[in-house]
């Protein structure tokens, strides 16, 4: 069977992710490589993440073992979180980017769900201990038992971004490096976007920020925030080490279209600066934020931006409330809220 063709012919897409979501995707925080000296810290972030999410779409949450299930279960009662609204999933993980390792779920004119299973690589094979984590769309679809298609290329959740009308964005750094697909060029990347993920038209940025060790994943840098309008990760300071990326990638979004032809709204949002205890760069940015139901959560940092940014998405999400979630610990395993979530859309 051809499954490109079956996806493809079918009406199957990648809907945008303000559209209505039955549950959103974590994997609870365990590993102190990734967040040295600081998991309570990054605990207590999961607890409000749960906290604010829960009400409005159900938390599919991973956890490494027994113990941890207990205390968590502990904690997000302490917390006054409805367990009803959490299903605990024990299975043996690596760490927690469920956005980039997770499926990715396409629907049809029906309504029908079908999952997409990636190849993942750990961002061009740079952490072998997480390569097993490439299996958890296979774990998560032993229960919800959908159909699944295997592109049986590369591809990250967070290095894409679609308005669910056709229109998907990406980077060259990330998607046309070759530590993900040597063997395939631009036309056949945009062969297989179009395939499986049903979008008919396709902008390209250049690179990403500092510290972000996904080779320029979009999610730190551009987002649909409805089918017209894209809010843009910039920085003022010409002297800024992400400045000339930045504003690159800006002018290029100035001057696109989406899937119709039509030119794109284009709304900057500032860049907050934040490095390490050591002073190591972090790759922070507030396009990093997840699009639930009725609220979106936006990384914040303490830095003086926090409450621009804010303010920006608030007026450009009039239906939902935007929430600061302090990520100034997340941060430091290079990701923050996007990075850790997947969503699974509405179905039949």
């Amino acid at each position: 069977m051809n499954t490109a063709k079956v996806c493809r012919e079918t009406g199957f897409i990648m809907p945008a992710e303000w559209e209505s979501h039955e549950a959103i995707w974590l994997a609870w925080p365990y590993d102190p490589t990734t967040f040295p000296d600081r998991i309570p810290k990054v605990e207590a972030t999961y607890v409000q993440i749960i906290k604010e999410i829960h009400e409005n779409e159900v938390v599919n949450l991973f956890v490494i073992d027994g113990s941890t299930k207990k205390k968590v279960l502990t904690m997000l009662n302490d917390a006054s979180i409805n367990l009803d609204r959490v299903n605990i999933w024990v299975y043996d993980y690596a760490d927690v980017w469920f956005r980039d390792y997770g499926p990715i779920f396409v629907k049809n004119p029906q309504h029908e769900l079908v999952m997409i299973h990636w190849d993942f690589n750990s961002w061009g094979d740079k952490y072998e201990t997480l390569l097993k984590d490439k299996e958890i769309p296979e774990v998560i679809n032993r229960e919800l038992k959908l159909t699944c298609f295997k592109p049986g290329i590369v591809l990250e959740g967070g290095s894409i971004d679609v308005n669910g009308k056709g229109t998907l964005l990406t980077t060259e750094q990330c998607l046309l490096n070759s530590n993900r697909n040597p063997d395939l060029k631009k036309i056949g990347i945009e062969q297989y976007l179009k395939d499986y993920l049903g979008v008919t038209h396709i902008i390209w940025l250049k690179r990403g920020i500092l510290g972000d060790d996904t080779d320029g994943h979009i999610d730190d840098l551009a987002r649909f925030v409805n089918p017209t309008t894209v809010v843009c990760a910039f920085e003022d300071n010409s002297e800024d080490a992400d400045y000339d990326a930045l504003k690159e990638n800006y002018d290029l979004l100035v001057d696109s279209v989406d899937q119709d032809g039509e030119p794109l709204k284009i709304v900057k949002l500032p860049m907050p600066k934040v490095e390490s205890d050591d002073g190591f760069r972090l790759p922070a940015s507030y396009t990093n934020f997840y699009i639930g139901n009725s609220k979106v959560l936006v990384p914040v940092f303490d830095h003086p931006n926090d409450e621009r940014a804010l303010a920006i998405l608030q007026e450009l999400f009039p239906t939902r409330k935007v929430v600061g979630i302090c990520c100034k610990d997340l941060v430091y395993g290079f990701g923050t809220i996007h990075c850790i979530s997947q969503q699974q859309p509405i179905s039949v």
